[in-house]
């Protein structure tokens, strides 16, 4: 049977209101994910979103949520061309970072501003 499913537009992710300066600090300034806007109707709502790198799902959409938690086993992974320039940098602005490579791939777990774990796997070189 022929999947339905064809591809992911966007993933979404869980900021408190009010967050949002908070939010372009670190998917924009640490990731250097470059915003996009909402649809003004959307843009009511509060949250941002961002451009996701060509051939990749799209988009990240960081949505306000009025009874916010963070995830902490949900989780969105991205590939990264250099995870030590990423983790040495997430330190430097205090961000707390965990190291794995207990299937061999180079990964780190960091957290975003607002507690949501996010994993940063290794380019692989072909």
């Amino acid at each position: 049977m022929k999947p339905l499913v064809r591809a992911i537009t966007h993933v979404q992710v869980a900021i408190p209101a009010g967050s949002e300066d908070e939010a372009r600090a670190f998917y924009g300034g640490l990731l250097g994910l470059n915003e996009i806007p909402k649809p003004s109707e959307l843009a009511k709502r509060g949250g941002c979103w961002f451009e996701l790198p060509e051939g990749t799902c799209g988009q990240l959409h960081l949505g306000v949520d009025p009874d916010f938690r963070p995830a902490k086993k949900a989780h969105v992974a991205f590939l990264v061309s250099d995870v030590a320039e990423l983790a040495e940098k997430a330190q430097s602005q205090g961000h707390e970072v965990v190291r794995d490579t207990v299937d061999g791939t180079e990964r780190v777990y960091i957290c975003d501003s607002f507690g949501n774990r996010l994993e940063f796997m290794a380019e692989e070189l072909s």
